[in-house]
């Protein structure tokens, strides 16, 4: 399979008003597997599952169709074989074989897993099988952007005429965890097309939610060896992919017996003695079951003449299974990355066994707000990127002096996309900026004086970018960006290290303070036009202590029609955080431009406040905006402001979704 294989662009469908700025991505739906096996065990009925039928709407709408067997079918274990088994426990190895689809990718990483019983039967939950409390129905755990999610599928399998599964199987034709468990993959990705393309990091991360060090081969560190001794005697996964062949689109075995643009799998390391001295090993298995290499060290080598009788009988197996040895410099010269997936990220520092502190953040880049691309690309507008406070702090018992914190950070995009090969990753990167104060946001004028930390920023179309760093104790601004500007995605932002606090710039203490006196004590609050109004108005601003708000019902009640998007009359707690974002970023802006400091903003300054929000509007929308939402003086006030600017980006954001062609609509009656 190609791990690296460009993907299509589709057009984008229609999505509802306002609908990408102001609505959180969905989850995936969530089924409560115990509930269902229940009633069908109550019902003496088999589960079907109507959100992943059995119908090619689950397998994809492209060339993976072009690949399907005529007369494909979709049928239970039971009818495949007499003895159907979940799971078998005695068997040390993987033993499954890719099907149809490209995805040695989650192969390989699956295969990794089998070496940590613990962390594989967190994903494959072990108590399911064909004959006690079988109803059809199983479920796999999942870390999705964040969080462990459950997704449940019935054991419907697409197979051939001759009932051969057409994707995922086993080397022992009766055993189904492997298959059942692709099937719950696609499912949580959109369809068994989606899973044509990936990188073995990715799948490593959804199996365990641990961080990645990805370490290219052609520049390895010198101590190599060390890494991957560590790595492998401790919670680690590992698997790696050989360089892309001449020809795209086609899996091309190489005369060496690699297979280009494939992933593989780590499955141990030696060191051997040989007559000439000791030699590093490293063990691989290709997901596909066969096919392996045949050079030095490979099963046929000549190579293991060379040890005593009794390593070359522990070490080699002369099965063409897919698993084979060869030497940590070939290792190095025929495969590009090693990808190591670590619990925790102390691989990579001398600390091992230390306790970590892990953070989690979400946040977005929305257009015409916080989207706003890397330095290279944004002139003066690049501090209006999310930017998130990160206090290092030293650790007490660190036998190291406290000058330097191993500290890892990483950032993942997230698409709105049910389906991941839909919409194509963008490139995003980050800066790290070392600071003194730690009670606002950056300045524009601070990423014109200072360099960041990590002074060259890598910018990657990747799903997950990660770094790590040697800091001192102290504050940093971590600013997390795309290349380029306009770019919508959602992401969330970890931070792992021995020790430290991270606040978001423009939530922080306020929000949290907020939250607690306002909501914390309702399980699903929903705030209506009244309660909107009560709430705004007696909002303390810690940074502006004069500052106290007035929105009349009317304000509060047009805010409501444009952020309700559930025409539910009231906001939900998600709906409300995201207002609450945008009053602080309108308020920074606000201020800024209100250069009389008279509470109000003329004309000029109404055209500079709007500017600087990154929209751009003709002079007569502005003249009528203020006419619309001014006093009679046509000034403005703040509460006015916000009014203003919901309107103008939730309109820009309906003509974003209805256009074709980027320069006008055409609207039906109701639209």
């Amino acid at each position: 399979a190609m791990p690296f294989l460009p993907c299509l662009k589709k057009k984008k469908s229609p999505v509802p008003l306002g609908r990408s700025i102001f609505q959180k991505h969905t989850p995936p739906i969530q089924q409560n597997y115990q509930a269902l096996l229940e009633t069908c065990l109550k019902n003496k009925t088999l589960f079907t599952d109507d959100n992943f039928p059995a119908h090619i709407s689950s397998i994809g709408t492209g060339a993976l169709l072009k690949k399907l067997p005529r007369n494909l079918q979709w049928k239970r274990p039971h009818a495949l074989h007499r003895s159907p088994v979940f799971y078998a426990a005695n068997r040390k190895q993987l033993d499954l074989c890719q099907g149809l689809v490209e995805n040695c990718w989650f192969l390989a990483a699956l295969e990794a897993l089998t070496f940590h019983q613990d962390i594989l039967a967190a994903v494959v939950p072990q108590n399911q099988s064909f004959e006690r409390k079988y109803a059809g129905i199983f479920h796999f755990r999942f870390w999705h952007f964040g969080e462990w999610v459950d997704v449940v599928v019935d054991d419907r399998l697409p197979v051939n005429e001759a009932g051969e599964l057409v994707f995922v199987s086993s080397v022992y034709k009766n055993v189904f965890w492997g298959a059942l468990l692709e099937k719950a993959y696609a499912k949580l990705y959109g369809s068994y097309e989606d899973l044509q393309i990936g990188q073995v990091s990715e799948a490593l991360v959804d199996f365990t939610g641990g961080i990645n060090v990805r370490i290219q081969l052609a520049a390895a560190p010198p101590d190599l060896w060390d890494i991957l001794t560590r790595a492998t005697y401790s919670r680690s996964l590992m698997g790696c992919q050989t360089h892309l062949g001449v020809r795209l689109g086609a899996t091309k075995v190489l005369k060496n017996g690699l297979v280009a643009g494939h992933a593989y799998t780590v499955t141990g390391i030696r060191k051997v003695t040989c007559q000439y001295g000791p030699e590093n090993l490293v063990r691989l298995r290709n997901p596909w079951g066969k096919i392996e290499w045949k050079g030095d060290w490979s099963d046929s080598s000549y190579k293991w003449e060379l040890l005593s009788p009794k390593e070359k009988i522990l070490l080699r197996k002369k099965k063409e299974d897919g698993e084979f040895w060869m030497s940590l410099r070939d290792f190095k010269i025929h495969f590009v990355d090693l990808m190591i997936c670590k619990l925790t990220p102390d691989l990579m520092s001398q600390e091992d066994g230390k306790k970590w502190m892990y953070s989690l953040q979400r946040g977005r880049w929305v257009k015409g707000s916080t989207a706003r691309g890397s330095l290279g690309f944004c002139n003066g507008t690049f501090w209006m990127n999310p930017q998130y406070w990160l206090n290092v702090l030293p650790v007490e018992d660190s036998k190291k002096s406290p000058a330097s914190c191993n500290v890892v950070i990483s950032l993942m995009q997230k698409h709105s996309s049910k389906h991941r090969n839909r919409a194509p990753h963008l490139f995003i990167g980050f800066s790290l900026y070392k600071y003194q104060e730690s009670n606002r946001k950056l300045p524009p004028s601070f990423f014109t004086r200072h360099q960041p930390v990590n002074k060259h920023q890598v910018f990657l179309d990747e799903r997950e970018v990660t770094h790590d760093f040697h800091l001192e104790p102290g504050v940093y601004v971590i600013v997390p960006s795309t290349l380029e500007p306009q770019q919508e995605s959602e992401f969330i932002l970890r931070v792992f290290s021995r020790k430290h606090e991270i606040v978001d710039r423009y939530e922080g203490k306020i929000w949290e303070d907020f939250f607690t006196k306002h909501f914390e004590q309702v399980s699903n609050p929903e705030i209506n036009a009244v309660q909107l109004q009560r709430i705004l108005n007696n909002i303390s601003w810690r940074n502006f202590q004069s500052f106290h708000l007035s929105f009349s019902l009317d304000d509060c009640q047009g805010i409501l029609a444009l952020l309700d998007l559930n025409a539910s009359g009231t906001l939900s707690i998600q709906e409300f955080r995201v207002l609450w974002k945008r009053l602080l970023f309108y308020l920074e802006v606000f201020q800024k431009k209100d250069t009389s400091r008279s509470g109000k903003l003329d004309l000029v300054e109404l055209h500079a406040a709007v500017q600087e929000t990154g929209i751009s509007l003709s002079n007569e929308v502005c003249n009528l905006m203020a006419i619309r939402y001014g006093d009679p003086d046509l000034k403005i006030s703040f509460e006015s402001f916000v009014c203003f600017m919901l309107r103008v980006e939730i309109m820009g954001e309906a003509f974003r979704n209805l256009t074709q062609d980027g320069k006008g609509i055409y609207l039906r009656e109701s639209e």
